[in-house]
């Protein structure tokens, strides 16, 4: 058999229409087949179709299949697609589902005495109206299922598939077993036959898991396909049109699927029954960088966040170094930060910003004990009564640098750096799991790290991961940093990589690709000898290769102490901008803003004049977009706005 993919449910589709009992919607983004059960046998095609050069089904195969699930109810089974003889009601080979099971079905005469054999993989959660993409791999007695590239679950089975199946005179049936019991209710998108191959390598190094893709209809890719001839090709998707020109129309339920041209600024937009939605306008592009704004801060500040309350407005909140006055909070007013709340900290490092529900929280690491002699980080909680954050949880903590705030599965977590306890740098970080019904953090795990600075949390398709960047071990800044990876209810090590005192990770995507950078702030060993600047340092940046199931490096850039990555888009364009600390002799050192270059990777395109750069946040308002800088060496933040053509 030839190991191209065979296309299942090409073959269904006349070239340039539709099949009878067929139907396209889109749904989430995402264009599939709706089969009317009502004519399940306007849904077959004979498998010579497929079969050309022999008429025996492959020993070993792939079968991908791209589907969108409706609630089954209890005790209901529905098919995929079966294969059947023309004189016989048995199935040779199918696919079918049922509330958390999928069963692959085939007929075996050699080895089952005439008996259909059914492979079952329990434990399977498609029915939730989601996209999901399914790789069966089937080679002699193993089975392996595969859903959205996450981890495969094993079947090893008594009767193999036969190894020679014939396939003459038989049919393939799409979404039904020759019937309309047992019809598909669903939304295909793609179901393809891969034999002699496990399709996983082909298709999990997508980013998008859900909706992978190997071979899918013309008709459901995102570019309509060419009218045959002189024929205007419709979809049974396609409503008349409407384009409005001029100022800004209405967008109401009345206006709901018409479009509006903004001549002036060359942008087509989409009513979606309530506000436009931008389909298309000429991208911007970054011109430079200009100051806009002088923050006068407390004291110096150690990080920033940049946060936005619904219906209040938008905030930064400065870690300051000193009590009194402790930290500020301060309101976007009138185009400007103004001083909006004060909260006493204790060389406050950092704050985060999240919600839980209809929850708003706002955490301070602390990195000193306060006057009682505590240590203590704190949650405050936004009363929207006072329209203040007001204390809400006491957290024990030992030098804490940063927290981080997630959601696994539906479940909030949050997560302190604890820098060193007195002189010992080697101490536990803690995760801490929302319990609902205190309503209080409670610890759910410890994670043992070195003079740690950040956490970074992402996910990549089904998985969760945490990074630390571990700083010194009490001896050396030339360490391990480590990467988790979340695994049966907890974080276990994923990868580990060399970094000279990293302070921060930032994780990015530019299209498929995923990045993640990483801030070396100095090379220092005790038992090697002194480099000639302790300071100038390359950081690194790296790449996930899906592949390797690894993250392998990309690009060096060199840096002075860098404390800090802030990556943003103007337009179609990426920037990475490094907070450059200190060089060896100067903490008025330039931070760099790099552009994403392709194949060049990141290219320096601006240069920043900053004293102490500590942390960097980017926040767009209705005026523009901008940078906010904040200063470890002196009582003054800077906000800059990107100017753009």
């Amino acid at each position: 058999t030839d190991l191209r993919p065979l296309d299942i449910l090409s073959e269904v589709v006349p070239a340039g229409g539709l099949a009878s009992g067929m139907r396209v919607f889109k749904v989430q983004g995402v264009r599939g087949f709706q089969l009317a059960a009502s004519q399940p046998r306007a849904l077959v095609f004979p498998a010579s179709r497929l079969f050309v050069h022999c008429d025996r089904f492959p020993e070993e195969f792939s079968i991908i299949v791209t589907l969108r699930v409706l609630s089954v109810p209890a005790k209901r089974n529905e098919y995929v697609f079966t294969l059947m003889a023309e004189e016989s009601p048995s199935v040779l080979v199918g696919l079918r589902y049922a509330p958390s099971k999928l069963h692959f079905l085939f007929w075996s005469q050699e080895h089952a005495g005439g008996w259909q054999t059914r492979v079952t993989f329990p434990n399977v959660s498609i029915s939730d109206n989601q996209w999901h993409t399914l790789i069966l791999a089937v080679s002699g007695q193993s089975f392996s299922l595969t859903v959205d590239c996450s981890i495969p679950k094993d079947v090893v089975v008594e009767t193999p598939f036969p190894a020679s199946l014939s396939v003459k005179r038989a049919n393939f049936y799409l979404g039904n077993r020759r019937r309309r019991k047992g019809m598909f209710t669903g939304l295909l998108r793609q179901l393809v036959l891969l034999p002699g191959a496990d399709a996983n390598p082909r298709i999990c190094p997508a980013m998008n898991f859900k909706v992978a893709t190997l071979s899918v209809p013309t008709i459901l890719q995102d570019f309509p396909v060419k009218p045959v001839s002189n024929e205007v090709l419709q979809y049974p998707y396609e409503t008349d049109t409407k384009v409005t020109l001029g100022s800004r129309p209405p967008c109401t339920k009345q206006e709901k699927a018409q479009f509006w041209f903004n001549a002036s600024q060359r942008g087509l937009y989409l009513c979606n029954g309530s506000t436009w939605i931008s389909v298309l306008e000429v991208k911007q592009r970054l011109d430079y960088v200009e100051e806009y704004q002088n923050l006068l801060t407390n004291s110096e500040t150690m990080g920033v966040e940049v946060f936005t309350i619904p219906n209040v407005g938008l905030f930064a909140a400065t870690a300051n170094r000193y009590t009194p006055p402790g930290s500020a909070i301060y309101k976007w007013t009138d185009g400007k930060f103004v001083p909006y709340q004060n909260i006493p900290t204790y060389q406050a490092q950092s704050w985060k910003y999240f919600t839980i529900g209809k929850k708003i929280f706002l955490a301070v690491a602390n990195f000193e004990q306060n006057n009682r002699g505590q240590e203590f980080s704190v949650i405050y909680k936004w009363s929207r009564r006072k329209e203040k954050f007001v204390t809400y949880q006491r957290i024990t903590t030992h030098s804490a640098r940063d927290w981080e705030a997630f959601v696994i599965d539906g479940e909030a977590f949050l997560a302190v750096v604890n820098h060193r306890e007195g002189n010992n740098h080697n101490i536990d970080s803690v995760i801490y799991r929302w319990n609902p019904k205190t309503g209080f953090f409670e610890t759910n795990q410890t994670i043992p790290t070195s003079g740690a600075y950040d956490w970074e949390f992402f996910t990549i398709g089904p998985y969760h991961f945490l990074a630390v960047a571990n700083t010194f071990n009490g001896t050396s800044t030339r360490i391990y940093s480590h990467i988790y990876i979340w695994l049966s209810g907890s974080f276990q090590l994923f990868q580990s990589i060399l970094t000279f005192g990293a302070a921060d990770w930032e994780v990015f995507h530019i299209g498929d690709r995923v990045f993640l950078a990483v801030a070396n702030s100095h090379s220092y060993d005790s038992g090697l000898p002194a480099p000639s600047n302790f300071y100038a340092i390359n950081s690194s940046i790296y790449e996930l290769n899906i592949t390797a199931q690894m993250f392998v490096k990309f690009q060096d850039l060199l840096t002075y102490s860098a404390l800090d990555w802030e990556f943003f888009s103007v337009g179609d364009d990426s920037f990475l901008v490094v907070a450059n600390s200190f060089d060896g002799f100067t903490f008025s050192v330039n931070s760099i803003v790099y552009r994403w270059q392709g194949y060049e990777g990141f290219v320096a395109a601006h240069h920043l004049s900053t004293v102490g750069c500590r942390d960097w946040e980017a926040f767009q308002t209705a005026e523009g977009s901008y940078l906010l800088y904040s200063s470890a060496k002196e009582p003054l933040s800077k906000v800059l706005k990107l100017k753009t053509t």
